[in-house]
């Protein structure tokens, strides 16, 4: 018997699609999209938005530079399944201003130089907003002390928002600015 009738009792294995299509509520705008389940949010949203302010650091979640808003919490957009997102509300840097105006955080970065080179800036100031809805939310972390009541909310001081932030690195060590920077927000 040869080999190709041993081949022809078996059956032909099924085509796996492996796309979906998801809607994406990125900046306040919703898109319906295709994307390949491989695809992170951090490359859909510099890919097919051409949204850049996102960056691709480290692509294991250790930098933060790929820091984004989704459904109001920073998340490490390297980290995320596009095709999971499927309905979210993503805010990016670039959707923080208010028209002309500069998001509160985005303003206190400028005006205290928080940045050198610039290059994890966004997911700075992204993560620093989410920071601090999570501490205004009575979000605890490892700084916070065991006095505060899990009911109010935290008292961002130096200490508080070095360890909130410890997630985005900055390579040039504009870590002093960042922290002046947030504090001015809290101010």
């Amino acid at each position: 018997m040869d080999s190709l009738a041993l081949g022809a009792d078996l059956e032909p294995e099924p085509v796996v699609d492996e796309h979906s299509t998801v809607t994406l509520h990125v900046n306040g705008d919703p898109t319906t999209l295709t994307v390949d389940h491989r695809t992170t949010v951090l490359e859909t949203l510099r890919e097919s938005f051409g949204l850049t302010g996102a960056k691709k650091g480290c692509d294991h979640g250790q930098c933060g530079a790929c820091t984004v808003l989704v459904d109001g919490r920073r998340v490490n957009s390297c980290l995320l399944l596009a095709v999971a997102q499927d309905g979210a509300t993503i805010t990016t840097v670039e959707g923080l201003a208010d028209d002309e105006s500069l998001h509160p955080v985005q303003r206190a970065f400028v005006e205290r130089d928080a940045l050198q080179c610039g290059f994890c800036t966004p997911g700075q100031i992204c993560s620093a907003v989410g920071m601090l809805r999570e501490a205004a939310d009575g979000h605890p972390s490892h700084a916070t002390g065991p006095e505060t009541a899990a009911t109010g909310s935290v008292v961002l001081d130096a200490d508080e928002i070095r360890e909130r932030m410890s997630g985005n690195l900055c390579r040039c060590g504009a870590y002093p600015r960042i922290v002046e920077a947030i504090e001015d927000v809290i101010e």
